[in-house]
């Protein structure tokens, strides 16, 4: 189910939905149905220092080192 990003043709609020594929999606704010779909920034996933220690360490007691660079996998 993916998230986009509507603006409301009545009362021009935006706002994102998590939309399944068989429902129609209304604005929260006034219930109306003429909605226009925005063109959403994506996000960079992301690559901070603790993402990558906290991946690391969740494959570590996994018991794979799927996270590991290869030229790492050998010292381990």
């Amino acid at each position: 189910m993916p998230i986009y990003d509507y603006r409301c043709s009545d009362c021009s609020k935006h706002f994102e939905l998590l939309v399944m594929s068989a429902t129609t999606p209304v604005c929260p704010i006034c219930g109306s149905q003429h909605l226009e779909k925005q063109v959403s920034c994506p996000a960079a996933p992301g690559r901070s220092a603790a993402l990558v220690a906290r991946g690391r360490a969740q494959a570590a007691r996994a018991g794979h080192f799927s996270n590991y660079e290869p030229s790492e996998r050998k010292r381990r």
